[in-house]
């Protein structure tokens, strides 16, 4: 984990073509991650050590991005105080609604806070976990005000006429 402020964990291999949605909005903040595979259900071990080192290696937040039952974002914020930022991914016939309500219905006691389904909600994620850092570095803080400003200077004044 090294330098690496916020993990990135996800359920399998195949849902790193819409977690890199995540490192590619730190990346251009200027945020380092440490990236891993870490299934609740197949590598339970695996999620518990990752947490505590963690926890110990100066992680500030956990992106957790998992399909069909998604229990890896409430199954870590189970294991840690370090704010867990879900991202349900598409994974079933239900094409993520499951992954959504399973992050979202987290009991009350464990929360974990959810975002969209797919590339649009790892992306919010990663921007989030850039907020809850901007509240003690500025140097962050000065790069995610330009992110929004640069945001908004791209929506146009007036509608392109043919």
């Amino acid at each position: 984990m090294a330098d690496a402020r916020v993990a990135i964990i996800m359920g399998s291999q195949s849902d790193w073509g819409v977690m890199r949605s995540a490192e590619e909005a730190l990346e251009g903040l200027g945020i380092t991650s440490d990236v891993r595979i870490i299934s609740a259900h197949r590598t339970p071990e695996r999620l518990t050590t990752f947490v505590r080192e963690a926890e110990e290696g100066g992680i500030e937040a956990i992106i957790a991005g998992a399909g069909c039952a998604a229990h890896l974002a409430g199954v870590t914020a189970a294991h840690t105080v370090l704010p867990v930022l879900g991202v349900p991914l598409e994974g079933s016939a239900l094409q993520g609604l499951d992954a959504l309500l399973a992050t979202v219905q987290m009991p009350g006691g464990i929360p974990v806070a959810t975002f969209a389904i797919g590339k649009a909600g790892a992306k919010n994620a990663a921007l989030f976990a850039a907020a809850i850092i901007a509240r003690s570095d500025e140097t962050v803080r000065e790069k995610l005000v330009k992110f929004r400003e640069a945001q908004s200077a791209a929506v146009p004044h007036t509608p392109k006429r043919d």
